[in-house]
């Protein structure tokens, strides 16, 4: 074992502390020992410790609060609890309070190196998600340096911050499910792997979307029209999501005036608009409350299980022979002094679920088109987005 794993060893009684103390040197561990737990916090406070091994049951300081104390100084440090007969609730305590494991007594040799083994095991993988995490936002800090070297980009180097806070909560995300996926592998509980992977597939999805906003954002595409149904990119919205809609028990209603004459249009582009405008309107039917009937529990306080959500995407031609585009729904709305800052790089109004790119980079496709895209909403009463291009655009 490398001897730069150091391990701090905390228990009021000597001989257990003695034993054990001589076992884990045995198995390659660099042992320091403290006999209550103000010992052990001043100990670590000189040289903190890779993991530290504390009897939960101490006179003065318990496990429990050297626990607390250890990682307000050192989140990164693992804790190992030892637990006498009957002791599951403090154990169980000790869990919600981020212990890495808890091991009973009497002590078993193999029961303690299991428990090693797999605290250093998410000690490595807090480390390594904060490295990229932090290697992300020094990219991030980079790229945003070169960018305000060219005007059109200059409000990017506003935005920093946002950006920065965006990344971390995706790597926070990536821990929790990757924590998780761990713990329903050796526990073998299916219910955490699969909410583990359901997060984990959330958190790429998120990712992904993060970073082709930003791209669209920072390098806007020229935009490549042609002769197009101006039903065709709704359609295909409709298609591609359809069965999340149905999965949410969200119905998704497409309308679709017939027989409109083709319209000068990049397809491609405003196919990326609509998905995220129907999107958003999926969520916040979800956010209000909607879902598949018989759903029971809560998602952020927020009741689920009611049917009768609704989205309603429609596509028609105007008297002045503009393209209008409709994204409706019975969701939560948008508060007033939410509404205003929509289309401001960097809000959303799904709190750290949302990037707030993806309405900035539809607006510009929208722009580019020669188009506007207006949102009409009240708080708790739905919402409606439109989007309207001119027909001098089509030509």
């Amino acid at each position: 074992m490398d001897e730069a794993r150091s391990l701090l060893l905390v228990d009021d009684e000597e001989g257990i502390r003695r034993v054990l103390a001589l076992t884990l040197a045995d198995m390659g561990w660099r042992v320091r020992a403290a006999a209550s737990g103000e010992e052990a916090l001043a100990l670590f406070r000189q040289e903190p410790a890779d993991i530290v091994v504390t009897d939960v049951k101490m006179p003065g300081m318990d496990g429990l609060a050297l626990l607390q104390a250890v990682k307000a100084l050192d989140p990164e440090c693992e804790v190992v609890l030892i637990t006498g007969h009957g002791d599951m609730d403090l154990a169980i305590q000790g869990i919600k309070l981020d212990a890495a494991d808890f091991i009973a007594k009497p002590l078993r040799d193999d029961a303690l190196s299991i428990a090693l083994s797999r605290a250093w095991e998410r000690r490595a993988m807090r480390r390594a998600l904060r490295l990229h995490a932090e290697n992300l936002e020094r990219l991030v800090e980079e790229k945003t340096r070169e960018l305000l070297a060219s005007e059109r980009l200059a409000a990017v180097g506003q935005t920093v911050a946002g950006l920065s806070h965006a990344v971390k909560n995706m790597a926070s995300g990536l821990e929790g499910s990757l924590f998780l996926l761990r713990q329903g592998l050796e526990a073998d509980r299916k219910a955490w792997r699969d909410q583990g992977w359901e997060m984990l597939e959330a958190n790429v999805r998120t990712l992904k979307s993060l970073s082709l906003d930003m791209l669209r954002i920072a390098r806007p595409e020229a935009l490549r029209p042609a002769p197009t149904d101006p039903a065709l990119p709704a359609r295909q919205v409709a298609e591609l999501l359809a069965p999340r809609f149905q999965e949410q028990g969200v119905d998704l209603v497409l309308r679709a005036a017939p027989g409109m004459a083709p319209a000068m249009l990049d397809a491609e582009a405003l196919h990326r608009c609509l998905l995220n405008l129907v999107g958003n309107a999926l969520d916040a039917c979800l956010a209000a409350g909607y879902g598949p009937a018989g759903t029971d529990g809560s998602s952020g306080g927020r009741l689920v299980g009611r049917p009768g959500g609704r989205v309603e995407l429609s596509v028609e031609r105007e008297p002045d022979g503009a393209v209008r585009y409709d994204v409706s729904d019975n969701g939560c709305g948008i508060a007033d002094e939410d509404r205003e800052r929509l289309f401001t790089a960097f809000f959303s109004t799904k709190g750290d679920g949302g990037s707030g790119l993806g309405l900035v980079a539809s607006k510009k496709t929208v722009e580019a088109h020669g188009g506007t895209l207006v949102v009409e909403s009240l708080a708790g009463a739905g919402s409606c987005f439109r989007i309207i291009i001119p027909e001098k655009t089509h030509h």
